[in-house]
């Protein structure tokens, strides 16, 4: 200890850390508990419009209006594209704010700076300032009153760009406030259909609603259905539209365990950190978005968009994506991709691991409005199954995720929880086999917190 600090005041500062800790789990439980959470509740969370947020927003200041962002949709990858947008941003020295959804393990993760989460302090005030004044009136959702957290903590922070990733659709998500730099729209599959339409041109006019006059927007991965819904809205709104697809941004991926490697881009050879089987979509339009973000952010430079891709994780805390770790000479891998769109890369991956040597042992779990048979037709049928049901109230029970995959000719068992299923995967693993953990946010989430939790 330092001679000029006493005893006392080290204790003071372990106190007042402590109160503010207590303080703001408090809070947070009271905001999951009391406010529709669409984790919990699903489409009774969903209120379409801004209205809402639009007031909010008007009672806070209007921060949305005092911030330079680029907005980020997309039915897959809009989280791994919005977190290597920021690293790259960070990377070339700007401020940036980040705000994704869901959360894994602590509710700060949806709204960071410069990688770093939101400061508890800041968040229990905004709580206990709605929780105990008038805005509670306006019955706000979880997502309308955390993005509007978001805005204000940017704000506070005086960030140079924020990366907006929206939450469900576009055109009446609550993030769709903003008047965005750049839009981005990585692709579109069929996923909260009851939501937001049965086809992909319905979806696709939906995401399509965060493209605003004269803004540049760049598009993923499109149909023509899909492609020709976005190319109408783009030109309503006199907007410049970039495909990604159209001017491919690399000669070539090569892909390995840990990386892929994207050779002939304009910047030279880049080594990305994310490596499934989806990521060299998102690297494409992430490379084509850069066409637009290199000329109204002049100090992104090359080295800043090689250290983004190649460090995107440490750089801005991002998990679950192809996530890798080894354990006695057991792998282990969680991905957070939940829908037919994800499952269409992550089947195909694990089924190769599936025929090499060693045993591939599934930990998955569901929600209960995902369509799982379309995903249970990509599982490998020579793995061995553990299913739980996610900690989350529309968590589908394991004896129900069971029944489906014994109809797509798949056995397997049932566990109470992730940390039972994946404790008796880790029992019967053997040196050389894979542990895959994944089929919901929430089982990647309930795998973090309950088996992880000390290497968080």
């Amino acid at each position: 200890m330092p001679p000029e600090v006493s005893a006392g005041s080290y204790f003071s500062v372990w106190l007042n850390l402590t109160y503010i800790d207590m303080a703001y789990q408090e809070s947070v439980e009271w905001l999951f508990e009391q406010v529709p959470m669409f984790q919990n509740l699903g489409a009774g969370a969903y209120k379409p419009g801004l209205e809402t947020t639009l007031r909010l927003s008007e009672a806070m200041g209007n921060p949305h209006k005092k911030l330079k962002c680029i907005h980020i949709a997309g039915t897959n990858g809009k989280g791994s594209t919005a977190h290597t947008i920021a690293a790259i941003l960070q990377s070339a020295g700007y401020r940036v704010g980040l705000y994704t959804s869901p959360h894994l393990a602590d509710f700060r993760e949806r709204i960071k700076v410069d990688g770093r989460m939101a400061d508890k302090a800041f968040v229990e005030t905004f709580i206990e300032r709605f929780r105990n004044g008038d805005l509670k009136q306006m019955q706000p959702t979880f997502f309308e009153l955390t993005t509007i957290l978001a805005f204000c903590y940017f704000e506070h922070m005086g960030v140079d760009v924020a990366v907006i990733e929206t939450g469900l659709g576009g055109r009446l998500d609550s993030t769709n406030i903003i008047n965005p730099e750049l839009c981005v729209i990585t692709n579109i599959s069929l996923d909260h259909t009851a939501l937001l339409g049965n086809t992909e041109a319905e979806i696709a006019t939906e995401k399509a609603g965060i493209i605003k006059k004269g803004i540049p927007v760049v598009i993923g991965k499109a149909g023509l259905d899909v492609r020709a819904v976005f190319s109408a809205k783009a030109q309503q709104e006199n907007a410049p539209i970039y495909f990604a697809e159209d001017a491919p941004a690399f000669k070539e991926a090569i892909a390995s365990e840990d990386a892929i490697r994207y050779i002939g881009t304009q910047w030279g050879e880049i080594e990305g950190e994310l490596c499934g089987d989806c990521q060299s979509e998102n690297a494409a339009t992430i490379m084509t978005a850069l066409g637009i973000l290199c000329r109204k952010f002049p100090l992104i430079d090359a080295s800043a968009i090689k250290r983004g891709f190649a460090e995107v994780c440490s750089v801005t805390g991002l998990m679950g994506r192809w996530m890798q770790t080894e354990d006695r000479g057991i792998r282990i891998i969680c991905d957070t991709g939940h829908n037919i769109g994800g499952w269409q890369y992550l089947g195909p991956r694990l089924k190769k691991i599936s025929e090499s040597d060693g045993t591939l042992r599934m930990v998955l779990g569901f929600v209960n409005d995902k369509d799982i048979s379309a995903i249970m037709e990509q599982m490998p049928h020579n793995a061995r199954y553990y299913l739980a049901s996610p900690s989350v109230r529309r968590g589908r029970t394991a004896e129900s995720t069971l029944e489906y995959a014994a109809s797509a000719g798949i056995s397997g068992r049932a566990f109470g929880n992730v940390a039972e299923a994946y404790a008796a995967a880790k029992a019967e693993a053997l040196a050389g086999d894979t542990i895959f953990i994944g089929g919901s946010t929430f089982i990647v989430a309930d795998y973090l917190t309950s088996v992880r939790k000390d290497s968080l």
